[in-house]
């Protein structure tokens, strides 16, 4: 290969919305093992920071998508433990089959989704007020109901055998089964965001939302379906955990807003919208849950956690947008 040519393969794999993210995820892993133990690379110390991945990651995905689009969704932190609540209050505080309380839990998600949806395109009020709103609704709602129906904000669980078996059993003791459901979803979403036009179509809404309407790309549709997904994935995410922990509370979630929205930011995902790629949201979450659980590798004071939390994520976007200016700016050497 010429000079020339793996000078142009560098830049075009510095090009690569994932490629600031894949190091930066190698450098915190450096970072932990150095300043930790590999303890924090074995299996039990790498459950700590898979399993906050995979729930995060699941949710992480649509939100990168939306905002790829140019739209966001914080109605997600009301949704997950309303996934979690209906799923407790259908079959564990009334009793019915397991099967019915994923299903209406999975169809409030759904419902939610295409409110959301259909206020973005059908009123000129922008997605973060939208969701904003029905952030607060949905918690109302939860609450409200919860109270009525069960006198309580918590509520007792117990999945039928096959239900823990595929949303809520922890594999080999420490491994909880939804990292299996993250790396199942996030290989789809390579394959229908890369590989397919629907992709081009979000990428396109993300540069200019008027610009894809004229060429002929059903932005409102994909809008629609877009804020279905988002909702619709924390809901599942809500509804793994009540299954996993044999109970339901109204008050989790709203950690996941701000948590997903710096994955993705960590991943690559630029906040106006246009440029992205899952794989480097895979990347920002495993990035963020690695900084989150590998303080408590490390003989740090726990009550600097924070600190040093923030200041390694923001080196993390940091050397994103570096490689990201660089890879822009970059011309190759003539003869």
């Amino acid at each position: 290969m010429s000079s020339s040519s793996s000078s142009l393969s560098i830049s075009g794999l510095l090009r690569r919305p994932e490629a600031g993210a894949f190091l930066g995820l190698l450098g915190v892993l450096i970072f932990f093992v150095i300043f930790g133990s590999m303890e924090f690379l074995k299996p039990s110390g790498a459950a700590s920071w898979l399993n906050v991945a995979a729930s995060l990651g699941i949710i992480a995905l649509p939100i990168g998508l939306l905002m790829i689009a140019g739209e966001l969704d914080i109605s997600i932190g009301a949704m997950i433990p309303a996934g979690s609540m209906t799923v407790a209050i259908l079959s564990g505080h009334y009793g019915l089959p397991i099967w019915v309380g994923i299903l209406g839990a999975l169809s409030f998600g759904v419902i939610i989704g295409l409110i959301n949806g259909y206020l973005v395109i059908r009123t000129a009020v922008p997605s973060l007020i939208v969701t904003l709103g029905t952030l607060f609704a949905v918690q109302g709602i939860v609450l409200g109901l919860s109270v009525i129906i069960t006198g309580t904000t918590s509520v007792a669980l117990t999945a039928a055998p096959w239900a823990k078996f595929i949303f809520g059993q922890f594999v080999g003791g420490t491994f909880q089964v939804i990292i299996f459901w993250w790396l199942a979803i996030t290989a789809v979403y390579i394959f229908v965001v890369h590989f397919t036009r629907y992709g081009n179509w979000i990428f396109a809404m993300g540069g200019d939302k008027i610009s894809a309407r004229n060429a002929g790309i059903p932005t409102e549709k994909l809008t629609i379906t877009l804020f279905v997904l988002s909702s619709t994935s924390a809901a599942f995410v809500g509804m793994c955990q009540a299954i996993l922990f044999n109970s339901a509370q109204v008050s989790a979630g709203m950690t996941f807003i701000f948590n997903s929205i710096i994955s993705v930011v960590v991943g690559g995902v630029l906040l106006t919208g246009g440029f992205g790629s899952i794989v480097g949201i895979f990347f920002g979450t495993l990035t963020f849950a690695v900084v989150n659980q590998g303080i408590y590798f490390t003989t740090f004071d726990r009550n600097w956690s924070s600190l040093i939390i923030g200041i390694m994520l923001l080196l993390a976007v940091l050397m994103n947008n570096t490689f990201r200016r660089m890879a822009l700016s970059y011309a190759p050497k003539k003869k």
